[in-house]
């Protein structure tokens, strides 16, 4: 085995430090270990095989990003950290390698533990968790003890810091596992936001950070191939105290809630891997990287450097430990893709040949192997990473995750061709004298060509991406000669630019002043942190939806008579964000009001008016939904959700807008809670706690309302733009149902797209009923047939409290006619209701039935046939509801057959709010 670099810089032999020879042994006589070995050599790429895999179904798989993360980062990379910290400790403490054998349990154990995390954090079985944390935490613990007494009985020499190191990461290791196991039991909002960053900086920063830092002091020239920085081991030994310090602070900074100490540790550990870090450049500058693996690596710590900034600013910007712990997408991006990944790729296509054997002959027929289109991999992966992480549209996104998941892939199959092309090689080579081979130029991995290939890949995603979803990302249309259509104008030549602001539901400013013929050129800058933003104009041309402190140029062309620009997200329009542009020195040319009017969204003559013009409060024809259903046709479970046991119940709601029936054979692309209308129903008992995270994955600004709660509304009920997440935490201090929605403006709009849910908080000493059914009424607005094509929500008949076109129970019309609720004679039925609105009221009757039960917004009217002043054999026919406003009732039917349950306003009834309780022997 090579002995690492003399102390004059230069390394001793040209081979790396991580060489021998065939079938050589270490200093205490144990074989050093070459070849393949399945358990160290597969069980790394099987887990980025499977975190692979998982990208490609992560839309059907729960809890898909977590899992990713943790193949990655606790499968392959703690893997690898296991495996080659070990060989390095071989290397350089020259006190032989362990018995294979033993090694082997450890990784056994390694493994059992990362599938028993794996398995037991997203099906929440907390048990399996902490028996997958414990035995992961032995197997490093273990590897540390090894490294330790290596290292007591080794001989003096150089370069035991990189041991030193090894063993703080194993500390961490084993810290960190203890953190994760904590946070997977359930956490309030703010401790899990502050465990959080404990555990990712213990594992990042010191399990994974300070094996980097100790390895590389030796590797990273060694992978150049020359000489290392002079001072290399002396900034080692400064810098590993200082980290571990660093760390320290963090950890304390986090569970103490102290930020500032937080923020101070990380700013610490950044200034101390710095001081380290110049221990890489001489040998960079000296021999810039040739090959794959060297360019993999370079990127990886740019990338580490890159978080090392994010993570204290996020840290530090973050209104909360809630907020910090829902804003770690884009430095897991970083950390897993940018940094642990190429680290990985990179350190496995230098080692690998290495550790396989045979000598320079074999060395080179891998690397090549691992060298081929490495510049257009590296490239695809860090261009395509920067692009992801900007505010681009979904369909961008997805596209640049495609071929970045494509690069990465890519190094598994050319890892194990290099493996089968470097062991044909060796037993070519059999039997022929060392040293006897020539061997030609080593070529560098360099090409321009892939350099430009990676850089049109990626230009091509962008455009694919906004032709794919033009509603999000469209190219803004030049309007040519178009605008001057309207009034026949000579082109000036000259170009009028304008600044327009988009902020609180209107444009600054609201008007503009164009001179006849001049091309009209507009930059719109949405400065509302809340929500994108659009501009539209009559004529055609048109921005795309701008992201909150995003900015778009917008190409309007030749104007030759007054227009009219607006807002094109449901209901914004309606709230007054209209942009007037007034022509000069136009001639007869169409005015505001004239263009404005023959749009597709009517507004009022000056477009500031909330509500819509006189013409929109004509109601609208109701929509005759189909009057047979086909047989997979499913009904949206009316069943009350059963109540458990928790005190404190966490749930997550995803944003989503879908498109979904609203009466048989009628769609409308609907504003969603978790991709349902009504969303989720939640279930509790007065004094349970709520944690509810919010995450918008729609193309617009929402937010969400809990009437279960009581709290200042400034925080918890902020709008939040797309890609955004807030956390919204109540007590349940009295019972009732209770109404939870969207309260974006123009809310009528969000609520009547199907953004609302109930809150069924139970009265103490509730009895148990044989059946339990929750139905939730609401409106439906139709900006069209909802046939072809699929419509959204009409804002302004919604705005104008016009005639809804359908009403429904839990959001279809009639589906209960279709798929009846069913009870049993003689069983209590107990009936929830709530009237989501936005407009119209409910009174929920049941025809053939008498409620001897009344309870509405939170008291009895009626119970067991007794009034509040104890009076018998008292009935009810109908349980009267405002909007917003819920109850239950309860009745037991005396006799089989079919019984109608409405609302008693007959016209919603007649229009959906209708369902049928089919009552059997």
């Amino acid at each position: 085995m090579s002995t690492p670099p003399s102390p004059s810089g230069s390394s001793s032999t040209p081979e790396p430090v991580t060489s021998a020879p065939a079938g050589a042994k270490g200093a205490g006589g144990r074989p050093v270990d070459r070849g393949r070995w399945a358990l160290r050599d597969r069980p790394g790429v099987v887990w980025l095989v499977l975190a692979a895999l998982l990208a490609l179904v992560h839309p059907f798989v729960p809890e898909s990003r977590w899992l990713m993360v943790h193949l990655v980062l606790l499968g392959a990379v703690t893997h690898s950290i296991v495996v080659w910290s070990n060989h390095f400790a071989d290397a350089l403490l020259k006190t032989g390698g362990e018995p294979r054998s033993l090694v082997n349990r450890r990784l056994v154990l390694l493994i059992v533990g990362v599938l028993a995390v794996l398995v037991g954090v997203p099906t929440a079985l907390w048990p399996v968790t902490v028996a997958g944390a414990t035995l992961a935490s032995l197997a490093v613990a273990w590897h540390g003890w090894s490294l330790w007494r290596r290292l007591r009985h080794a001989l003096p020499g150089r370069f035991r810091v990189t041991i030193r190191y090894y063993l703080a990461a194993a500390a961490c290791m084993v810290l960190g596992a203890g953190l994760g196991a904590t946070l997977a039991r359930g956490l309030t909002s703010e401790t899990h936001g502050r465990v959080l960053l404990a555990h990712t900086m213990v594992m990042v920063l010191g399990w994974v950070g300070l094996t980097v830092t100790g390895t590389l002091l030796t590797l990273w020239p060694t992978m150049l191939r020359t000489r290392m920085d002079e001072r290399a081991e002396s900034l080692a030994r400064q810098a590993l105290p200082a980290l571990v310090i660093s760390l320290l602070v963090v950890v304390a900074g986090a569970l103490g809630d102290v930020r500032p100490l937080a923020v101070a540790g990380l700013v610490g550990y950044a200034l101390a891997v710095g001081w380290w870090g110049r221990a890489l450049l001489r040998p960079a500058r000296t021999a810039p990287p040739r090959h794959f693996g060297t360019w993999s690596v370079t990127a990886a710590l740019a990338w580490f450097a890159v978080a090392l900034v994010l993570v204290p600013v996020r840290v530090a910007a973050a209104g909360s430990w809630a907020e910090l712990g829902l804003t770690y997408g884009r430095i897991t991006s970083v950390v897993t893709v940018g940094f642990a990944l190429q680290l990985v790729m990179g350190a496995l296509a230098h080692l690998v040949p290495v550790v396989l054997g045979g000598g320079a002959s074999v060395v080179r027929v891998a690397q090549e192997r691992l060298d081929r289109w490495g510049v257009l991999r590296v490239a695809t992966v860090n261009i395509g990473l920067v692009l992801s992480l900007l505010p681009v549209p979904s369909a961008v996104r997805v596209l640049l995750t495609v071929l970045v998941l494509a690069a990465l892939v890519s190094f598994v199959p050319l890892l194990l061709g290099a493996i089968r092309a470097a062991v044909r090689t060796r037993v070519a080579l059999a039997g022929q004298p060392r040293g006897l081979t020539p061997l030609g130029p080593e070529a560098t991995v360099w090409s321009p060509g892939q350099l430009v290939a990676a850089v049109g890949a990626m230009a091509l995603a962008v455009s694919l991406g906004v032709a794919w979803d033009p509603a999000a990302a469209g190219v803004p249309v030049a309007a040519g000669g178009s605008a001057a259509a309207a009034g026949e104008v000579t082109p000036t030549g000259e170009t009028t630019e304008v600044v327009v602001e988009a902020h609180d539901m209107r444009f600054s400013p609201s008007s503009i002043t164009v001179p006849a013929g001049n091309t009209l050129v507009i930059e719109l800058v949405n400065v509302d942190d809340r929500s994108p933003h659009d501009l539209v104009f009559a004529s055609g041309a048109r921005s795309s939806r701008v992201a909150p402190g995003a900015r778009e140029r917008i190409e309007v062309g030749v104007v030759g008579a007054s227009t009219q620009a607006w807002c094109s997200v449901v209901g914004h329009r309606q709230m007054g964000m209209v942009l007037d542009v007034v022509v000069e020195g136009a001639g007869g040319g169409a005015g505001v009001s004239a263009v404005a009017g023959s749009s597709d969204e009517a507004g009022s003559g000056d477009g500031h008016q909330a509500g819509p013009s006189p013409a929109d409060t004509t109601p609208s024809p109701t929509v005759s939904p189909d009057d047979s259903v086909s047989e997979d046709f499913e009904a949206v479970p009316a069943g009350l959700p059963p109540l458990t046991d928790e005190t404190v119940r966490r749930v997550t709601l995803t944003i989503k807008e879908v498109e979904l029936e609203v009466a048989p054979g009628v769609r409308q692309k609907r504003w969603t809670f978790d991709g349902a209308v009504p969303g989720p129903t939640l279930h509790g008992r007065v004094g349970d706690r709520f944690e509810v995270t919010l995450v918008n994955e729609g193309t617009m600004g929402h937010s969400i309302d809990f009437h279960a709660g009581s709290l200042a509304p400034d925080e918890p009920m902020r709008t939040i733009p797309p890609g955004e997440s807030l956390v919204y935490e109540f007590t349940a201090e009295r019972a009732g149902i209770w109404m939870y929605h969207c309260s974006t403006m123009p809310m009528s709009a969000h609520i009547a797209a199907g953004m609302h849910g109930a809150v069924v908080i139970e009265p103490p000493g509730l009895p148990e009923v044989e059946r339990s059914y929750l139905l939730v009424q609401s409106e439906v607005h139709l900006d069209g047939d909802g046939r072809s094509p699929v419509v959204e929500v009409d804002a302004p008949a919604v705005a104008a409290d016009a005639q809804p076109d359908l009403m429904t129970f839990n959001g279809i019309a009639h589906q209960y006619d279709h798929r009846p609720l069913t009870a049993r004679v003689g069983e209590r039925v107990r009936i929830w209701v709530l009237d989501a609105g936005p407009n119209r009221p409910s009174s929920l009757h049941v025809v053939g039935g008498q409620l001897d039960t009344v309870y509405a917004e939170g008291g009895y009217l009626l119970r067991r046939g007794r009034d509040a002043f104890g009076t018998r054999d008292g009935g009810s026919q109908a349980l009267a509801l405002q909007p917003a406003q819920g109850g239950f009732v309860e009745l037991v039917l005396p006799e089989a057959g079919t019984y109608p349950v409405v609302t008693h306003v007959m016209a919603d009834a007649e229009r959906g709010a209708h369902a049928l309780l089919r009552v059997t022997s």
